[in-house]
């Protein structure tokens, strides 16, 4: 706050934004809460809405039968692999003691080993019959685990057919939804913003202006950070559209408040000294003062020069003597610092 302020006073009035500024932080609080949770409001979409509900059920049906039959194929043409592979390695090894046995009889030229060959030839041939056996098992499982693929690809496709236009309905219908949602929390964020503006042009320089400085941060969150971010994009056009019109009517604000600014300003300029004394505030001029700049048209001054004693820009007087003691005084002090004599100020409170 400014310097003209007591020193009581202006720690007070720290606190007092201080109240202002948890007051709204817990509104904010409520705010998200409230405005999150619109969200719910409405039932969330899914894909079997826009679905025939028949043909649901019929193609579920046939893709958790064919994931089943996919899956018991799948468990069969392992088993069968399995064997071909044990009866792949009785085979191998048979052969193996098979030529190493004729290695043998060659060596010794034994006549009454010929049965013996004839009984471990015809052992292998039955293993070798046994692995043919097997790979026949394998590939007609194989087979099977193909037909089974081939089948679940097909309800997949039938399904995605099925799905494809209910996904477009989705999309339709989840930007109409989002819509709706925004047009929910808009119908609950314009009325605080209206709120807001009100209190801003009646209470906030009231006795309770803590309170009304932070609703309208509160409604301020609550429009930019809690409404803006689900405004609807549509490639952007909306929300660029929504940034120009808030621009072009916070510009015209900003225009029209200088305009008046400036205006009143002319007119008190036009006043005799004594009457533009009586509208201004002891602590804004005190403040003013303290900035360097004159407390009537708020230009800047060197204050330090001790021959000033009227503001070269609107003439008001800035500095004057005591009738007391003739010390050169701040005009605008109610008391001569010099000798504390009573100055004939008329400034308000």
């Amino acid at each position: 706050m400014g310097k003209g302020l007591r020193f009581t006073e202006k720690w007070l009035q720290r606190a007092l934004w201080l109240v202002a500024f948890a007051f709204a932080a817990f509104l904010v609080g409520l705010g998200s809460a409230v405005i999150g949770n619109l969200g719910d409001v409405e039932p969330e979409l899914t894909l079997e809405q826009f679905m025939d509900p028949a043909q649901v059920a019929r193609l579920r049906s046939e893709q958790t039968e064919a994931k089943e039959r996919h899956a018991a194929a799948g468990l069969a043409f392992e088993q069968a692999s399995h064997k071909h592979e044990v009866a792949q390695a009785n085979t191998r090894t048979a052969r193996e003691t098979l030529d190493n046995w004729l290695a043998t009889r060659r060596a010794t030229a034994r006549p009454d080993q010929d049965p013996e060959l004839i009984g471990r030839t015809r052992a292998l041939d039955a293993l070798e019959a046994q692995e043919r056996a097997a790979l026949a098992a394998v590939q007609a499982q194989q087979q099977i685990l193909l037909d089974a693929d081939q089948a679940q690809r097909k309800a997949d496709a039938r399904w995605e057919a099925l799905e494809a236009p209910a996904r477009a309905a989705v999309l339709e219908a989840q930007r109409a939804l989002e819509l709706r949602v925004f047009l929910y929390r808009l119908a609950l964020t314009l009325p605080l913003l209206a709120v807001a503006g009100w209190l801003f042009a009646r209470k906030r320089k009231s006795t309770y202006w803590p309170f009304a400085w932070g609703f309208i941060f509160f409604a301020l969150f609550a429009f930019f950070f809690e409404l803006v971010p689900y405004l609807p994009s549509y490639g952007g056009y909306v929300r660029n559209l929504v940034g120009i019109a808030v621009t072009v009517l916070a510009g015209r604000y900003a225009i029209q408040s200088l305009q008046r600014y400036l205006a009143r300003q002319k007119e008190a300029e036009a006043l005799p000294d004594a009457q533009r004394r009586q509208t201004l505030r002891y602590d804004t001029v005190q403040a003013r003062l303290g900035k360097g700049v004159c407390p009537g048209c708020e230009r800047p001054l060197d204050l330090k020069d001790a021959s000033l004693d009227f503001c070269p820009h609107c003439g008001i007087g800035l500095f004057d003597r005591c009738g007391c003691c003739n010390s050169r005084k701040n005009a605008f002090a109610r008391f001569c610092f010099s000798c504390g004599t009573a100055a004939n100020t008329a400034l308000a409170d």
